[in-house]
């Protein structure tokens, strides 16, 4: 079984004089691990964190035993951000290819990238001409050229529809079963089934860790969003 891919403790991040994330400790194995909570939370800040691109004010993350943002991890990471991080005035075939030369892998890394995410009917169209979920698999294609032993997702499934949507979070799982550890975030609450573990996020801070039946179970509520919304006015009262 994997150990912790990832450990965080004491995390404080600020950014334009606001308090970001507030003393964090999370560890993060094996499987698909979920983020789940309100735009604005800070989830963005902590993948950041993770990734070693975020400057933090407190505390320390490290990722396979190394401080995040080492040179040792940029080929054991795979990151994709909310926006797409690929070029736009480039074929969809023409950026995997571009990315694989870049990271040291061949044709064929390239093409079972493209595979996976299902653009293979797109790859000679332009990337600019894409639709918005389009352009954020061709990323998460080049994400997956070097078979990351951790994949860190920002919102990976905004603007799909349901079908590519359950088509993804399948790829997730499949990843997660090949040793991947899978860390993905999301605001849409009906995505919390999908993972083995679930982080709940609000104001900078983790309310909630454990499966998603673990916390429906934990606040008595049918769905997650009942069980957020339980442990939120909790935590205020």
């Amino acid at each position: 079984m994997m150990k912790n891919a990832v450990e965080v403790r004491d995390l404080v991040v600020v950014r334009g004089g606001h308090e970001v994330l507030r003393n964090l400790d999370i560890s993060i194995g094996g499987g698909v691990t979920g983020l789940l909570g309100p735009s604005g939370c800070g989830k963005s800040t902590l993948m950041r964190s993770l990734v070693g691109v975020q400057q933090l004010r407190a505390g320390t993350v490290t990722a396979f035993g190394l401080e995040a943002g080492s040179r040792p991890l940029r080929d054991r990471i795979g990151y994709v951000t909310q926006a797409a991080s690929v070029y736009d005035d480039l074929t969809v075939a023409e950026n995997l290819t571009f990315f694989a030369r870049v990271l040291g892998v061949g044709r064929a890394e390239a093409d079972a990238s493209l595979e996976a995410v299902d653009l293979g009917q797109q790859r000679e169209q332009v990337v600019g001409r894409l639709s918005g979920g389009q352009r954020s698999r061709v990323s998460l294609a080049v994400a997956l050229l070097r078979k990351p032993d951790l994949l860190v997702l920002d919102e990976p499934t905004v603007g799909l529809d349901p079908v590519l949507r359950r088509d993804l979070w399948a790829l997730f799982h499949r990843l997660a079963d090949e040793g991947a550890a899978v860390f993905v975030s999301s605001h849409v609450m009906d995505e919390a089934d999908r993972c083995d573990r679930l982080l709940l996020m609000r104001d900078g801070r983790i309310i909630a860790d454990g499966s998603p039946s673990e916390i429906r179970q934990k606040t008595g509520a049918d769905d997650i969003e009942s069980a957020f919304l339980a442990i939120v006015e909790e935590d205020v009262a």
